[in-house]
């Protein structure tokens, strides 16, 4: 089911277009494997962000890379915080704002601390043994810099830091920020509603400059948790493509973006920080309008697959179990395969996302209770 929302009723699917319920968890699902492309990146430097350059030489691999990771694939954030929204206000009915947001407690925070301990727990053992030490500081997950950057020499402040705030899965920031929507939500909807126009054009400024105040927000999260909400409450068609929408013309400009941003990565000169800012934010709105509207035959054809649909049942297990996995076995790979990045790139988030439905399976079926807690009751 859906990495965020918890696992809806047995009435649920009844309240829910059909289709649109199988696009929810299409996407779900697809965007879970597609983080763990994003996270598997392997160039130098590894951290990503909308301006990050490349200290690589030019190559088709390279290229291919990068074009992928920091540009194709990121749309996928947007679009689940806008099925969140969705979904939430959705389901508004259901009960009061109190007794909902005490349920988000259980669907989303106590996954979030639990995926942060093993995270912890995970790279502490790595640590104590010098050939996996390696693989932690190659990875360089430490948010205290390279002067501080194993677990074990961690201080009791900076452990509790890493724990609640700064988590070694990095990609738990999403729980975080959807729980603090949720518990914003009566204020968001009365601004959505109200005044639409003021909203979105201060949200929208903040997601296209990339402000945020972790961890109280951050401007992807209020723009397309926000989104979600609007439609819905407008009951307005997700469904059918508007007027204007022409996939061809669409998708090309998308990848035209990209492959501009792609090309200045790589410039030999120090391209213009607002530039790289511009094109990725356009690229990633861009490329929400044409996957979300562009490829329902897509989801048709999977949504047909048995095995696909079992699968949607373990996207909260992809999301939880790929960081910091991917992140050092990245490492590990590269030490035995040096000089094939593109191939490890390829390769290595498959054997994650097969791992993490192996020990999803393994876990509801043998411990369904821990399975339960660790996804906040989705896919049970």
């Amino acid at each position: 089911m859906l990495p965020l929302p918890a696992k809806p009723t047995a009435a649920s699917p009844a309240q829910l277009n059909n289709f649109l319920s199988q696009k929810l968890r299409f996407w779900s699902l697809v965007a879970m494997v597609l983080l763990v492309y994003v996270h598997a990146y392997n160039l130098h430097p590894r951290y990503l962000a909308a301006w990050t350059l490349v200290d690589e030489p030019l190559a088709a691999d390279t290229w291919l890379q990068y074009f992928l990771a920091n540009g194709l694939l990121r749309f996928r954030i947007p679009i689940l915080f806008a099925i969140s929204g969705y979904l939430f206000a959705h389901y508004e009915a259901r009960a009061p704002h109190k007794a909902r947001v005490k349920q988000r407690l259980r669907t989303l925070l106590v996954p979030y601390v639990l995926w942060s301990t093993f995270g912890l727990g995970l790279t502490w053992g790595l640590e104590q043994y010098p050939a996996t030490r390696q693989l932690v500081l190659g990875a360089a997950l430490s948010p205290f810099g390279p002067q501080n950057p194993l677990v074990s020499q961690y201080s009791p402040g900076e452990l509790l830091v890493r724990w609640l705030l700064l988590p070694v899965p990095f990609q738990l920031w999403f729980l975080r920020s959807l729980l603090v929507y949720n518990l914003a939500y009566p204020w968001l909807r009365k601004a959505v509603e109200r005044a639409p126009r003021v909203y979105f054009s201060i949200a929208g400024l903040l997601w296209l400059a990339d402000v945020g105040l972790p961890p109280l927000f951050e401007g992807t999260g209020l723009v397309f948790f926000a989104l979600g909400v609007w439609l819905r409450r407008r009951e307005l068609d997700v469904l059918t493509p508007p007027r204007w929408f022409r996939a061809g013309p669409l998708a090309v400009g998308w990848l035209l973006l990209l492959t501009g941003k792609t090309w200045l990565a790589f410039h030999p000169e120090q391209p213009s920080f607002l530039l790289m800012l511009v094109l990725h934010k356009a690229a990633e709105a861009l490329g929400v309008v044409v996957m979300w509207f562009g490829a329902d035959a897509l989801v048709r054809v999977a949504m047909r697959q048995p095995w696909f649909v079992w699968l949607t049942s373990f996207s909260f297990m992809i999301y939880g179990v790929h960081v910091p996995l991917v992140n050092y076995a990245t490492e590990a790979a590269l030490r035995y395969w040096h000089g094939q990045q593109l191939l490890v790139y390829l390769l290595l988030p498959l054997g994650v996302v097969a791992l993490a439905v192996v020990l999803g399976t393994a876990l509801r079926r043998v411990v369904p209770g821990v399975y339960a807690l660790l996804t906040g009751g989705r896919g049970v």
